[in-house]
C-alpha cells in the first residue's frame, strides 16, 4: 500500500468503547508508537552510515560489483526505513480513529461539549493539516478519496465524517455547508448529518445526492500530482473562518505536500468578478455541483456569506 496513514483501518472490539477502554486502546498504540520512532532511529542511522559507504567507494573507485552491493543494501535499508515510518503513521491513524469513536460515542450518549467559534475554526484546520497523506510506490493507483479523486458510486460516508452537505436556506435558496455524518439511514437510502458549526447545530435529513464526502487523503505534489484539481478548475471550496464551500476556481496547486491550493472565490463587488487568491487545504476542495438558485454556496458570490 502507497498510504503514508490509512483512515479505513477496522477494531475488533469485544466490549463497548467506553473513556477506560479508549485510554487503553490509546496507551496500547502508544507504547507500539514509541517502539517504532525509536526503530526509525535505528534504521535511519544505518541508512545514513550505508549511504557515507557509498560515497566513499565511489570517490575511490571501488569495483563495479563492490558499489552494487553497497547499492543494493542502500535500497533495502531504505525500504526498511520507509516500511517502519508507514507502521509509526498508522498508529497515529489508529489513535485518532479510537478518539473518534469516543467522541461519537459520547454524542450519542448525550454527552454535548460546546465550542466556541475560534475554537471550532481551529478544529477545521487542524483536521485538514494532519489529514492522512497518500505517498504513492511505482505504477500504484491513487485511491477514491485521495485529493481530487471522487468516491464511488456505491460508497457509504462512515459515522463522524465530515461532509459537504446541500441545505436549504433561509429564502428557500441552497446552501453547501460543513456537516458531520450521524447515520445512514439505508432503507431510506439518506444521510442524517449535523451541522459541524456550533451556533447552528441543525440536523438535516438528506438524500444521498446532496451529500459530497470529503477527502479522506492529501494527494501527495510530488508524486501523484493528477490526483490534484487542475489550474483553472470550477471547484467549491471552504471559504476561510467559515463553514461554508463556495465556487471558485484553481488559481494554484500544492507543490508541496504541506501547501495548500490557491483559489479564487467569486466576488460580486470586484472589478473582475473574483476575490484575491486564498488558500485553501486539500480536505476543502471538491467537485462544483450547481444548486437550485444562484446565490448560495457552492454556486454564488462570496460576498454573500
Amino acid at each position: 500500500m502507497g498510504l503514508l496513514t490509512r483512515p479505513y483501518l477496522i477494531y475488533y472490539i469485544n466490549m463497548p468503547l467506553t473513556a477506560e477502554n479508549a485510554a487503553l486502546q490509546i496507551q496500547d498504540r502508544l507504547k507500539d508508537l514509541q517502539r517504532l520512532i525509536h526503530q526509525i532511529d535505528e534504521e535511519r542511522r544505518r541508512s545514513e552510515a550505508n549511504v557515507n559507504s557509498i560515497l566513499r567507494a565511489q570517490q575511490s573507485n571501488f569495483p563495479p560489483q563492490k558499489l552494487k552491493t553497497l547499492y543494493k543494501t542502500g535500497l533495502q535499508d531504505a525500504s526498511h526505513e520507509e516500511a517502519t515510518i508507514r507502521g509509526a503513521l498508522e498508529k497515529i491513524q489508529e489513535i485518532r480513529n479510537i478518539r473518534n469513536e469516543r467522541r461519537v460515542a459520547a454524542r450519542n450518549a448525550g454527552n454535548k461539549e460546546a465550542i466556541r467559534r475560534g475554537a471550532l475554526m481551529k478544529m477545521v484546520q487542524i483536521s485538514a493539516q494532519t489529514l492522512p497523506l497518500f505517498v504513492s510506490k511505482p505504477g500504484e493507483k491513487v485511491p477514491p478519496l485521495c485529493g481530487a479523486t471522487p468516491a464511488e458510486s456505491n460508497y457509504i460516508a462512515k459515522v463522524g465524517d465530515n461532509v459537504a452537505a446541500l441545505v436549504k436556506g433561509v429564502e428557500d435558496d441552497e446552501n453547501w455547508i460543513l456537516a458531520e455524518v450521524v447515520q445512514f439511514l439505508h432503507r431510506q437510502n439518506k444521510y442524517d448529518v449535523i451541522d459541524i458549526d456550533e451556533e447552528q447545530k441543525d440536523r438535516h435529513v438528506l438524500s444521498k445526492r446532496k451529500i459530497i464526502p470529503l477527502p479522506l487523503m492529501r494527494a501527495n505534489p510530488e508524486t501523484d500530482g493528477h490526483a490534484l484539481f487542475q489550474k483553472d478548475t470550477v471547484v467549491m471550496a471552504l471559504y476561510p473562518q467559515t463553514t461554508c464551500f463556495y465556487k471558485a476556481i484553481i488559481h494554484r496547486l500544492p507543490q508541496t505536500a504541506t501547501e495548500d491550493y490557491l483559489v479564487l472565490f467569486e466576488d460580486s463587488s470586484c472589478t473582475n468578478g473574483y476575490a484575491d487568491p486564498l488558500p485553501v487545504a486539500q480536505r476543502y476542495v471538491i467537485a462544483y455541483k450547481p444548486t437550485k438558485k444562484s446565490g448560495g454556496g457552492g454556486s454564488g458570490s462570496v460576498s454573500s456569506a
